[in-house]
């Protein structure tokens, strides 16, 4: 591991049972401000080394979140974080929204993409392959069907290491240009 580089990192989802640690604490802590608020917690991620903790927020809602909101947000959630106190020690607290090209960790992340180019590594080969890249086809309770270049893939979300959203850049014309057979004709 790189020297500086996070060691531990620890994702949840919405918590069933207070105290079962850190990071279900925080969900527990800033998921009901931020349904106030009207913006879904995303994902939370608590990440530690050496007594520093980085405690990453991830945010989203039906319509884009502004610079503006995340601002607004990360003093909101500072503050309940001040006043419930769960994370030992120091913290960095970093509030943010998905972007372009996203971790899908949860189901409902994997939910939120579908239609979407999408690139995936799993545990064990799936239709004889380690790394997947296609649309995301349908994403139900145990796993995902993928649009592969060979046809569609089925995985189940045990089977998945790591995944991600890929952005596509649309190649347009220039404003007024012509194109090609314009000018070659």
């Amino acid at each position: 591991m790189e020297q500086g580089r996070v060691e531990t990192t620890t994702s949840v989802e919405p918590a069933t049972t207070i105290g079962a640690g850190p990071a279900t604490r925080l969900w527990n802590v800033i998921e009901p401000y931020l349904a106030a608020e009207g913006i879904e917690l995303d994902d939370l991620e608590v990440a530690g080394r050496d007594g520093a903790s980085l405690v990453r927020v991830v945010v989203d809602a039906a319509d884009a979140v502004d610079v503006d909101t995340l601002a607004r947000l990360s003093r909101g959630v500072s503050r309940l974080l001040d006043d419930a106190d769960p994370v030992a020690g120091s913290y960095t607290l970093e509030v943010s929204s998905p972007g372009l090209e996203r971790s899908l960790r949860r189901p409902r992340h994997f939910e939120k993409a579908v239609g979407r180019q999408v690139r995936l590594k799993t545990t064990r080969p799936v239709d004889g392959v380690h790394h997947l890249r296609g649309i995301l086809a349908e994403a139900g309770p145990v796993g995902i069907v993928v649009e592969a270049e060979h046809g569609p893939v089925t995985v189940a979300y045990d089977d998945v290491a790591s995944a991600r959203t890929v952005f596509v850049w649309e190649r347009t014309p220039k404003p007024g240009g012509r194109g090609r057979e314009e000018r070659d004709g």
